[in-house]
Formats: C-alpha cells, structure tokens, sequence
C-alpha cells in the first residue's frame, strides 16, 4: 500500500512540478547564482538549491501535508509517515561551473527505507525511477546493471568529500587500489548520477565516503531495482543512516570489497 502511494506522489510530482523546475534550473545556470560557502570553500549552496528545494517542498506542503520532509537544505527527519528525502540540485559545483552534470533527486521512504525514487537531470531531460517491486526505468524504458564478471574490465565511478583534508590519504589510497585493479575510474561530481548510470549499465561499481541520505535515497532504489547491489564499504546491507556505500552490478561486489578494504572500520 505504501509503495502505491509513493508511486502516486511521485507520478504527480513528475507531472506537475518538474517540468516547470527543470526549466527554471536550466535557464538559470551561467546567471548569477549569489553562491555562498556552507563548511568550506568546496561546499556550494546557491539560489538555484534553495529555490529548487523551496518548490519542491511546497508543492509537497500543499499536497501531502501529512508528509514528512528531510531535505538537503531545510533539514528535516525520518518520520512515522512517507518520507520525502530530497536533495534539490545533487552537483551544485558542476552546476555552478556551468557543467551539466547535475539533478533533481527524489526519494520516498518508509520507516527508514527507500521504497520509490525519481532522478531527473535537467540539462540531459533524462528521468530515472523506481518502485520496490517495479523496476528501474530511464524514460519509461527498463534498465539493468551490466553482467561484467571480472574487475579488470569494469568501470568505476566515485566522489570525494567536500572535508576531505584528514582523509586524503586514505582517500588517494583508495583511488591507487581501484586504478591497479580496474578498467579505469570516472567522477561525474554527482552521486545521484552516479548510481543511475551504474543502474543503466554505464559503471560497473560506485563507491563514496561521507554521503547523507539525501545522496542516496533515490539513487539505491535505482540501482537495486535495475539488479544491483548496494552495501556500505564494510559489507553492510547498506542503510540511508550509513556513511559509506558501495553499489555494484552484484557480480563483482565482493571483489570490490576487497579492492576497497582500506575503507573498512571497525
């Protein structure tokens, strides 16, 4: 019953909403965009995240008042109702660079748990969803991960934290033990698209420290439902309250691991 339901909001947030938003967020970029700093100077907000999360959340304010919120932006929690975990403009410093490598992330959850999800990037008028149950789509056309079975000839794709000083040696370990053992490494500076495009059979793995749900939310979803698998770097069926994840095409998730145990903790 909670999946309808989120199929639903989602249905009329798609019809409603975002075509006006993705717009607006299109002819926006390359303007002037009153960029402020939020923890340092790799760490954007700017009138296009703020307007975006504000029309998103009103429309929500408007027609699910019995909704709960958790935003990029404005904040918010998990809640006893359906969840919208929205992050506004996932890419802000591509979208301020006036790369358009952004998007409009949408996840709905339930007691924790992503159960629908829409990732729109404005730029390329590309939509992903998915439903628990329902698979994943780009454009209303199903989607699937890629059958690679070898870490050598897989692609993998990742994002560095904005507060990445303490841990750049651990970061650039990671990087050098990917390079040694993979086809080779990308960052898009999304991981909405990141996960999307692993879903879509374009990466083979993804991998990220320091996420918030908002991230993930939607992007998970997507790459489960396209035959994925999403854990954290430990192992761990990957929850939104984690850190760390790591999203592969499911074949070669373990070896993955293994490339990537300089990541594990305690």
């Amino acid at each position: 019953m909670k999946v309808e339901a989120a199929i639903e909001r989602l249905n009329r947030f798609e019809a409603t909403v975002l075509p006006e938003l993705a717009e607006f967020l299109r002819n926006l970029q390359n303007r002037d965009l009153a960029i402020k700093t939020k923890r340092n100077a790799r760490d954007l907000v700017t009138v296009a995240d703020l307007e975006s999360e504000k029309r998103i959340v009103s429309f929500i304010r408007a027609a699910f008042p019995e909704d709960d919120v958790l935003a990029e932006e404005g904040g918010g929690d998990f809640g006893e109702a359906l969840t919208w975990v929205i992050d506004p403009v996932d890419g802000t410093v591509n979208y301020a660079h006036g790369l358009p490598l952004y998007a409009i992330s949408i996840g709905l959850a339930w007691q924790g748990k992503p159960i629908a999800g829409l990732v729109h990037m404005p730029a390329l008028r590309t939509t992903y969803r998915a439903a628990i149950g329902s698979g994943a789509t780009c454009d209303g056309v199903p989607i699937g991960v890629t059958d690679t079975l070898e870490t050598s000839q897989s692609l993998v794709v990742t994002g560095f934290p904005y507060e990445r000083e303490p841990i750049i040696d651990l970061l650039m370990t990671g990087v050098r033990s990917t390079l040694m053992n993979c086809r080779g490494i990308r960052r898009t500076g999304s991981a909405a698209i990141d996960l999307c495009w692993l879903a879509h059979g374009r990466f083979d793995a993804h991998y990220e420290l320091n996420l918030a749900p908002w991230d993930t939310c939607a992007g998970e979803l997507i790459v489960r439902e396209a035959g994925g698998r999403v854990t954290d770097l430990n192992g761990r069926e990957h929850e939104l309250k984690h850190k760390s994840l790591l999203a592969t095409n499911g074949r070669i998730h373990e070896d993955m691991l293994r490339i990537l145990s300089v990541f594990r903790s305690e």
